[in-house]
């Protein structure tokens, strides 16, 4: 049976193919951690989750040297197709000596990392970098030869393996300690999995592939900088200029109004070592019509959450989480806004790096950096956490604006517009049938505050399909094509 239907999913197109399976995996996985987040949320309480996100910005931040924008670089060059082997193995060569430095370096001044080692999350901070250094080698490898799928299957496995963990962990009251380290425990059960499927193997390698290397890397390695730190600097200042407990709403906040991206995130992963090849090859006309197509999927779920969003947010966090992280309603509204303009940048910032245009993206990250700093700084002393939120989605706005500005130079950005009226209408009967239901019923509980969530996703579903022709066969089409019934009264 399983034979069968996985006879059924290779006979797909390969792009929509790859797509579904990431799709897959990121549906399954976001519920999941949606139900671990709450779990932690009253576990733990928001000043323990504060502390955790601190330890992931510094992590990321640290990685960020320790990958020197080796990592994008590899994907790049091994999808073209050309010495594959070789520029792979330069690229482990190059991070381990990166990684072997900095932690280093950290054990030499860990006197100066008092609040990691309070907390007793430095030694997990090194361990993360040396396990990061498989996870790289392999991720790398498999989205550089276009494995999307088993890339998908094994990013949710290693986020599957650390949930598990984290969940045992905080049960048996290790903390933070507990979350870092299943944090870890998840990077390498990822890596060992994607590794069975591995087929880069280490081969001698010339000066000129690291010079290849090193002149992708070096305006990845800036452009990762800008966006890390984008990434980053709101949580870094909330901690700074408030407490571990608004770091920990805040971010629980914008990992609740992620969810709408992982539409995004799956196109994403699959259509850049495609892009890169289409630009490599001048297919100019695939390129377009997959930005048009994803545009379309990833507005299909960012609008109704964000209406959604709007009318029972309140509520949802309150119940969800805990009574501590409701107050952040009004950041959750505005970073629901954020995700709308954050498709249109990751598009766009992710097929200027597929055509090799980093040199004008990494002047638009550096100007974006700017800005974000100037009123995150600005914002969070005088309205907190919502300060933090509305820096992002004005800096998030420019960022995509410039971006457009620059793609548009080199092929023809458009919305299918009748898809995204279709969207929108869909949208506004549902923002009724909720909103009715809010005045109606009061939402006393967790379940009468869940009855809206589905009754709304239900309706919406149905009309996108009913008035959108264009969405209707393909999924239709898929589901046939895998053998799947489709429902008549459709």
């Amino acid at each position: 049976m399983f034979d069968t239907f996985l006879t059924r999913i290779m006979s797909i197109e390969p792009v929509r193919r790859q797509s579904i399976v990431s799709l897959i995996w990121q549906i399954a996985l976001t519920f999941i951690g949606f139900l671990s987040t709450m779990y932690f949320a009253h576990a733990v309480g928001a000043g323990v989750l504060g502390v955790y996100f601190l330890f992931l910005a510094y992590l990321s931040i640290i990685g960020l040297v320790t990958d020197g924008g080796f990592g994008g670089a590899a994907v790049k060059r091994i999808s073209e197709g050309e010495e594959q082997d070789a520029y792979f193995s330069a690229y482990v060569v190059l991070r381990s000596v990166f990684v072997t430095v900095v932690v280093v370096v950290l054990i030499a001044f860990r006197s100066y990392f008092a609040g990691l080692n309070d907390a007793g999350t430095f030694i997990w901070l090194l361990m993360a970098l040396i396990v990061s250094l498989l996870y790289g080698a392999v991720s790398g490898g498999m989205q550089g030869c276009g494995k999307m799928g088993i890339h998908a299957t094994g990013n949710f496995i290693n986020n599957i393996s650390r949930i598990f963990v984290q969940v045992v962990a905080v049960f048996m009251g290790y903390g933070v300690a507990g979350l870092a380290g299943g944090f870890v425990v998840g990077i390498f059960v990822g890596s060992i999995v994607q590794l069975r499927f591995f087929d880069l193997c280490f081969v001698r390698f010339r000066w000129g592939h690291i010079k290849s290397l090193s002149t992708f890397s070096l305006w990845v390695f800036f452009i990762s900088s800008g966006m890390i730190v984008y990434s980053n600097a709101d949580t870094v200042m909330i901690g700074y200029y408030l407490s571990n407990a608004d770091v920990g709403v805040y971010r629980i906040v914008l990992q609740f109004t992620s969810m709408a991206m992982f539409t995004t995130a799956a196109l994403q992963s699959t259509l850049y070592p495609r892009v890169s090849r289409w630009g490599k090859t001048g297919d100019t006309g695939l390129i377009e019509g997959s930005l048009s197509r994803a545009f379309t999927y990833s507005l299909i779920l960012v609008i109704p959450m964000f209406v959604g969003g709007f009318l029972l947010g309140d509520k949802l966090l309150y119940y969800f989480y805990g009574a501590e992280f409701g107050r952040g309603y009004t950041t959750m509204v505005v970073l629901f806004l954020v995700q709308i303009v954050n498709i249109f940048y990751y598009l766009f910032t992710t097929y200027l790096t597929a055509m090799n245009h980093l040199k004008d993206l990494f002047k638009i990250t550096v100007v974006a950096v700017t800005a974000n700093i100037v009123l995150n700084a600005t914002l969070i002393p005088v309205i907190g956490i919502a300060g933090a939120a509305i820096a992002t989605l004005v800096t998030m706005g420019l960022n995509a604006v410039l971006a457009m500005w620059v793609l548009s130079r080199m092929i023809t950005v458009s919305v299918e517009s009748g898809s995204l009226l279709n969207i929108l209408k869909a949208a506004v009967v549902m923002s009724l049938v909720v909103g009715g239901y809010r005045i109606l019923v009061p939402l006393s509980n967790v379940w009468l505050a869940l009855v809206p969530v589905v009754l709304g996703a239900v309706v919406y579903g149905v009309l996108v399909l009913k008035f959108d022709r264009k969405i209707y066969e393909e999924l239709k089409g898929i589901m046939l094509q895998m053998n799947l019934a489709w429902p008549a009264w459709l």
